[in-house]
């Protein structure tokens, strides 16, 4: 039977291990302990506050009823959501349930005063139980990182690009300037107002960009360098339109050097002859300006002579003599065909190219300097290249036509021995060709000079003569040297011979003839001193040039 218990200090014992009181109660018999504060309900506890034992805020009064005896009194608790001692003063405290395990949330969790509240994490993104957040889905991260990524790239990329337009721009202005300043400072303004005022002129002659050049010859690529003239260096060139050209571009960036260049253009701006290479056109946007001409295919007839490795020597004796024959008439006209004279002043078997037929063409005007009418030379620094300089104007100083004369027997020479004009001899020696030529016809024949197959195909007179013109060529003093007129019809004479009569005109024949009445070349060469001028004026009209003349000449102030 239950009963009720009373709480008394002899219901409390010692455990065996003495370490605090316990309530024993028999092992026998069963017990429950019902409580309360005091015998009283909860609206009568609530009259008098002074006695009232729910003092926590967040606390209230719960009935205690038995099983057996009814009613017993009251206590306290805390509310819902609450937990601690309700019988203290703000005894009960908030309960945090989301930190409660298990979770009582699948997602997010948010605690409220006395109450908490669950809710789902937004589109797109997921539960993280270590972060206690929402985090973007895994797949999504991975997106977003590649468009993140893509637009910082993108971003930069543009303005890397802005930033180097800008740049490019400023340096394009910089180098239009610096052009425009190159292109008046090379005379171009004046070369411009004469092409534009000269029909002739504007068909012959182009101004090219600097910006066209680079385009042709792959930004002045190493691979397209054809060779080394004594004023630059020449490159191949393909124009837009597929033509092909050789540029010439200073290796040395001098004052002689671009008044240098400066002469060329305006000497061969006036020149249209079939054996003088013909100027394309020019570039006045560099600091020294390039020279365009046509491409002339086979080289230079230096080349052909001493660096030719293929077993059969392409020239015959027709073609050495018709070669020379043209290389005289390109410098006869130089000398006396134009209203101003022109002095080559560097005449070698290098500044004469072939094209593909074998025609000699005349080039590398840089050293040439132009004479008027009235005037038979120029005082001048002494310019050329050893071995073919002539030795009276290289004492003097004075440049004349038989400067040109003088180079040109040393190409003979070379036609005629196929020796360099500055050769090594058999005791290791360097040797002049001249000295060599004119110490060995003294006591040798010349066909034991001669080039071996010169002597397969010339007989000992043709040999004799072309070797008694080329001495006469290089003769110490100029005054006893033939004019470039003599040397050329002497040339031609010899060339005739070999001509069958349907290959030459009544009118030519009649003067071969008389002339070759007289027996030999020199005496030939000594009645031609007298030949008429008309000779001169017909050879211009066989020739047409645009002149430029005194007024280019003389506002590009070249050296005199």
């Amino acid at each position: 039977m239950f009963s009720q218990f009373r709480f008394s200090s002899q219901g409390v014992v010692s455990n065996i291990f003495g370490k605090g009181p316990n309530l024993y109660v028999d092992p026998t018999e069963s017990a429950s302990v019902q409580w309360a504060v005091a015998n009283l309900t909860c609206q009568q506890a609530q009259q008098n506050t002074s006695t009232y034992a729910c003092v926590s805020t967040n606390s209230s009064c719960t009935r205690v009823i038995s099983t057996m005896q009814g009613y017993v009194g009251y206590r306290c608790t805390c509310l819902p959501g609450y937990d601690g001692n309700p019988y203290i003063p703000d005894g009960c405290k908030d309960i945090d349930e989301c930190l409660q395990t298990p979770r009582i949330c699948k997602e997010l969790c948010h605690n409220t005063e006395g109450n908490y509240s669950c809710t789902m994490c937004p589109d797109h993104t997921e539960y993280d139980v270590i972060r206690m957040q929402c985090t973007p889905r895994r797949n999504q991260s991975l997106l977003l990182g590649i468009i993140i990524g893509l637009t910082i790239g993108f971003g930069v990329l543009i303005l890397s690009s802005i930033v180097i337009a800008i740049i490019r721009r400023w340096k394009r202005d910089v180098h239009k300037k610096i052009r425009r300043k190159y292109f008046q400072k090379n005379q171009g303004l004046l070369l411009e107002q004469l092409i534009s005022s000269d029909e002739s002129a504007s068909e012959k002659t182009k101004i090219f960009s600097i910006e066209e050049l680079k385009r042709a010859t792959n930004n002045f690529d190493s691979t397209r360098i054809l060779g080394h003239g004594g004023h630059g260096t020449i490159y191949k060139g393909i124009l837009s339109n597929q033509h092909v050209v050789a540029i010439k571009k200073a290796k040395v960036i001098k004052e002689g050097e671009i008044n240098d260049f400066i002469n060329e253009v305006a000497i061969l701006s006036q020149i249209n002859h079939r054996n003088i290479v013909k100027l394309f056109g020019c570039c006045l946007e560099t600091e020294v300006p390039l020279l365009v001409y046509d491409f002339i295919p086979n080289g230079s007839l230096f080349e052909l002579l001493h660096h030719d490795s293929s077993s059969t020597f392409p020239l015959s004796w027709g073609d050495r003599l018709r070669i020379a024959a043209e290389a005289a008439g390109a410098l006869c006209y130089l000398h006396s065909a134009a209203s101003i004279s022109i002095f080559h002043r560097d005449v070698k078997s290098s500044n004469i190219l072939l094209d593909a037929n074998y025609t000699a063409k005349v080039s590398d005007f840089g050293a040439s300097r132009s004479v008027p009418v009235d005037q038979s030379h120029v005082v001048t620094n002494v310019q050329g290249t050893f071995g073919y300089l002539d030795p009276e104007y290289y004492q003097t100083g004075q440049l004349n036509e038989k400067s040109d004369v003088y180079s040109f027997g040393v190409v003979l020479l070379e036609l005629l021995l196929r020796m360099q004009p500055i050769f090594t001899a058999m005791s290791g020696m360097k040797q002049n060709l001249c000295t060599y030529f004119l110490s060995e016809i003294k006591t040798r024949p010349i066909i034991d000079l001669v080039d071996p197959p010169v002597l397969e195909e010339a007989n000992e007179e043709d040999i004799r003569q072309v070797a008694s013109l080329a001495e006469m060529c290089i003769k110490l003093k100029g005054e006893e040297r033939p004019t470039m007129r003599q040397v050329e019809i002497t040339l031609q004479l010899l060339r005739t011979e070999k001509m069958t009569p349907s290959h030459v005109s009544p009118d030519r024949n009649q003067e071969i003839e008389s002339l070759l009445t007289q027996g030999a070349i020199d005496q030939v060469m000594h009645a031609l001193v007298n030949v008429d001028r008309a000779n001169v004026a017909s050879q211009r009209s066989e020739t047409s040039c645009y002149s430029l003349e005194k007024e280019f000449l003389s506002s590009a102030n070249l050296p005199r």
